[in-house]
């Protein structure tokens, strides 16, 4: 095989006169170059190690420490107050150290000590400083005297150059909120969606909670925090997202949309940054990470950095590597090699073509399969090659964006294209995979156990800015640079795949299609007005798309529903979602009495959802608190009806704001084109809506819906004509024109609730 023979590095042969060795000069200069790679990354990791181990201070603070001791020492004065005669006595006693070099000596003992002190005492101030969350409730553009000192402080303790994970060592863990405080929050959010009767049985439910089993399982949550870094994150990826045995496609990964192409030159860069002190921890698992099925729960493994990606095209894999002699292939070089995959003309193994079938079927016939099939041998090794890649490409031979005669419905098939693809021709379990096709658009199809959306979409925005505005293209419309014909061409991966397996492909196959199949989706720009104008109105517009969308769900069942919306808790040390819970007695109050123009009303609910929005990344949430409370009471193998109950309850509308996070990279104005339109996710529940938002600038809000065609009482298009209604009524009823009433309506008519 033609990749066993590039893989040896010398070649022998046998005659009378004994061994004849041929040593392959290129081979051997590869793997020098390789070793060189591999020690400069090792150094490069030791060097930050230390300058984020000693954050906020610097390395080179130490020095200064030390030469100020010493000074000092010279004048004759003693700044360790005997500290340096002690840890002198204390010395092993050597006849090569004089009296003078043992004082050295200890004077830099107790320099160091004295500089790791500070360092402790700077992110233990620093620790405490981030812990304080009141800035996030004022009111904005009016900053109080405590948070103007606040951000003083946070500026003297903070290192003037962090790194991405700098901070690591000074975020606060998430606090663990009273059981109270959570039951209390929890009634409050139900309140809309029940009767007298249903929340009268519900209140006295959670009171017996809280007053017996609530506090029993509290105490052992409030253990956890105080020996792990956060009391939510290894329990909700563990139950939430590697246990579950349904397929991952469409349930789990999520998509993104984005424009042209040197993505995958500007991804293996590897560039992140962190523009505020949030946790990192999320990063580090980006690349060369896959989820690894099995049978009760799957894992997540990460290796180290690879130097290659996977590419998947016409049903055959290819391993291409983005580093040739120690250095990252140029854009052009990267597109030289894609070429070579799309000219190859050589056919799928037996089995091969729809082989990645396996990752979006059900859980355990995956793993049943991998342990059978691809645990030695060929298959083995070329699954490693899968797994442990940089990332996954796809390269697609259909076309995708807004084009022909309906170009809305071909956005609804782009978006379909990225969740689902042909449900064979993604790899679901990489951390995320590029889809390229053949018109030149692409997007991206993510898995979520590893890491949140804004945390890959970070880098994705800076892929997309760098390509646009820095790289750009010849007039040939290739990539600009020149090229190394010593390239070696991308290697083409080999299966043995028996007909058992195949067997397990198509059922697996199957399984994935009908899913695929039942997805209904809707994605357009809404373009008539956006934040520009709502915020001239004194209103978030995360919390006037929210309340938009309860206005327009409640005109289409005439219902409330459970809503959830997806909120970061990164401020604090790995920390990764909260539930704001959108549907609240303001929410509902103000949707039932929009009739009567109620602005007053429209305000209260945007400030109760924005209040909300706040307590859940301060750590004030509802969701996860009875998350782990619930995980708790399973091992301890108690009964909760309250806990059971509120953790059965259906999201039936289920939300998330993808937010451009480094709007300084795009011209939002002049080229519109070049920005991500978002992304999206499959419906949470099967009777409910998936519904993502982005808000572009100040004139544009994308919106991608999903539902279910199985469901009579969802559809996507509809809804999305429900929700441009509810924006344009909410915009009027904010305008200059409208006059607010001089009360609130106080009545609470009968609530009908969700079936």
């Amino acid at each position: 095989m033609a990749e066993a023979h590039q893989a040896v590095a010398f070649q022998f042969t046998v005659t009378p006169d004994g061994i004849d060795l041929q040593l392959s000069h290129q081979a051997l200069t590869e793997i020098y170059l390789s070793g060189v790679r591999s020690w400069k990354k090792r150094i490069i990791r030791l060097k930050n190690s230390v300058i984020t181990g000693v954050y906020p201070a610097s390395p080179s603070s130490w020095l200064f420490v030390v030469i100020a001791i010493l000074a000092t020492m010279y004048t004759r004065s003693d700044p360790s107050m005997g500290l340096i005669a002690k840890i002198q006595e204390h010395l092993p006693v050597s006849q090569s150290m004089s009296t003078q070099c043992q004082a050295v000596v200890s004077a830099v003992l107790f320099s160091t000590m004295l500089w790791l002190l500070l360092i402790f005492t700077m992110r233990l101030c620093l620790k405490q400083l981030l812990s304080y969350h009141r800035w996030m409730f004022e009111q904005h553009g009016k900053m109080s005297t405590t948070t103007k000192v606040w951000v003083a402080l946070v500026r003297i303790f903070s290192g003037r150059k962090p790194l991405l994970y700098s901070y690591q060592g000074s975020l606060p863990n998430l606090p663990v909120p009273t059981v109270k405080d959570t039951v209390k929050r929890y009634l409050d959010s139900v309140r809309p969606l029940m009767d007298d009767t249903e929340y009268e049985r519900m209140t006295k439910l959670a009171a017996e909670f809280e007053s017996n089993l609530g506090n029993r399982l509290q105490w052992y949550l409030k253990l956890k925090a105080l020996w792990a870094a956060n009391y939510v994150s290894d329990w909700w990826e563990e139950y939430v997202y590697l246990r579950g045995r349904s397929p991952i496609m469409v349930n789990s990964n999520y998509y993104g949309m984005v424009g042209k192409s040197h993505c995958i030159y500007f991804i293996s860069k590897r560039f992140l940054k962190s523009a505020v002190p949030c946790c990192s921890y999320q990063f580090e698992r980006m690349f060369d990470t896959c989820r690894i099925p099995g049978t009760l729960t799957d894992t997540v493994h990460h290796w180290q950095d690879s130097d290659y990606v996977a590419v998947y095209h016409r049903g055959r894999y290819f391993r291409l590597k983005v580093y040739q002699a120690g250095r990252l292939l140029s854009p052009r070089e990267i597109e030289f090699q894609i070429q070579r995959i799309l000219d190859d003309s050589s056919p799928p193994s037996k089995g091969e073509a729809k082989l990645g079938a396996l990752t979006a079927g059900d859980r355990i016939p995956w793993a049943k399969a991998r342990t059978k099939y691809f645990s030695s041998g060929v298959n083995k090794r070329s699954l490693d090659c899968i797994e442990r890649a940089a990332f996954f490409v796809t390269l697609d031979d259909d076309e995708q964006g807004m084009m022909g005669d309906d170009p809305a419905s071909s956005l609804d098939h782009y978006a379909k294209s990225l969740l689902h693809g042909k449900c064979y021709d993604r790899w679901f379990d990489k951390s995320f995979s590029v889809v390229y096709y053949k018109n030149g658009k692409n997007g991206i199809n993510a898995e979520h156990s590893w890491a949140d959306a804004p945390v890959l979409a970070h880098l994705w925005e800076y892929t997309l800015a760098t390509d646009s505005f820095q790289l750009g293209y010849n007039a040939e419309g290739h990539c600009k640079g020149d090229v190394d014909s010593s390239l070696p061409r991308p290697q083409k991966l080999n299966w043995e795949i028996p007909s058992e397996c195949e067997e397990q492909i198509s059922q697996s196959l199957a399984v994935a299609q009908a899913l695929a199949d039942d997805v209904d989706f809707h994605v357009f720009s809404f373009r008539d007005f956006g934040k520009g104008k709502v915020k001239k109105c004194r209103v978030s517009p995360d919390a006037f798309v929210q309340m938009a969308l309860q206005l327009a769900y409640y005109r289409e069942r005439r219902t409330f529903c459970l809503t959830y919306e997806a909120s970061m808790t990164r401020l604090f040390r790995e920390g990764r979602t909260e539930t704001v819970r959108s549907c609240t007695n303001e929410s509902s109050a103000f949707v039932r009495a929009l009739e009567d123009v109620c602005r007053r009303l429209f305000r209260a609910a945007s400030e109760k959802h924005q209040q909300l929005y706040r307590m859940a990344m301060t750590g004030g949430g509802i969701d996860r608190h009875l998350f782990c409370l619930y995980v708790v009471s399973k091992y301890l193998g108690v009964e909760s009806p309250f806990l059971k109950e509120v953790l059965s309850e259906p999201w039936r509308l289920s939300t998330s704001q993808t937010p451009v996070q480094q709007v300084e990279l795009f011209d939002m104005v002049n080229h519109p084109e070049y920005i991500s339109c978002g992304g999206g996710f499959g419906p949470v529940a099967d009777d409910g809506y998936g519904v993502s938002y982005c808000i572009l600038g100040d004139n544009m809000i994308n919106f991608h819906i999903s539902c279910k065609h199985s469901c009579p009482d969802t559809d996507a298009h509809k809804f999305g004509d429900q929700i441009r209604k509810a924006l344009h009524d909410l915009i009027q009823l904010l305008g200059p024109n409208q006059k607010e009433p001089s009360k609130p309506e106080e009545s609470r008519p009968e609530v009908k609730k969700d079936q």
